[in-house]
């Protein structure tokens, strides 16, 4: 999943300000420039947008993690290198940790967002890869848990997700590929 629509749905179901944001990259002794933040917060076609690097998604959620949970002594939060990268099953767990969800808070949440799972499931989403149990997970997990909260944390908001113009722009992209991809049938042909 793309790290800036992580930041952007994070923010929003929390109701995380500009300022918030900055003191949480604070927590973890990062300066976020507020233009930057500002660039990374757009969508990918609007002007300005910038991609959300791994470092900056992992150091949000590890200020959200000291800013809900206190900072655990002797302990300083991992800071990414430029070819490390945060795996969707990372971004899930910190999100755990953060806000100090269990099995079925989890489950609670992707229930909210019409997603099923068991705990089996989860569980293997929180092994080590190298476990034999391991399970990657998914953008769609990732996508689904983070609906759940925003329902969870803000029921009276619309769900943007499917409001009336993104399902008919769905339908229509959809339709322009399906146009795309069928051949202009030959005069006189069989099958024309």
């Amino acid at each position: 999943m793309i790290h800036n629509d992580v930041l952007r749905r994070i923010r929003y179901a929390l109701r995380i300000n500009d300022s918030a944001a900055i003191s949480i990259f604070k927590l973890v002794n990062y300066d976020m420039e507020e233009e930057y933040l500002q660039s990374i917060m757009k969508r990918e076609d609007e002007q300005g947008y910038l991609p959300c690097r791994d470092k900056i998604i992992s150091l949000f959620l590890d200020g959200l993690i000291i800013k809900n949970r206190g900072k655990q002594e002797g302990v300083e939060p991992k800071i990414l290198k430029g070819g490390e990268r945060l795996s969707n099953n990372e971004v899930l767990r910190k999100i755990r940790i953060a806000m100090s969800y269990k099995d079925d808070d989890m489950i609670t949440l992707l229930k909210m967002a019409n997603f099923r799972m068991s705990k089996g499931e989860l569980s293997a989403l929180f092994r080590k890869p190298d476990h034999r149990n391991y399970k990657a997970a998914g953008d769609q997990v990732v996508r689904n848990l983070l609906q759940g909260m925003v329902r969870k944390y803000r029921p009276d908001a619309k769900d943007s997700a499917h409001s009336k113009e993104q399902v008919q722009a769905r339908v229509d992209a959809k339709a322009k590929v399906r146009q795309s991809k069928t051949k202009p049938k030959k005069p006189g042909s069989v099958w024309g």
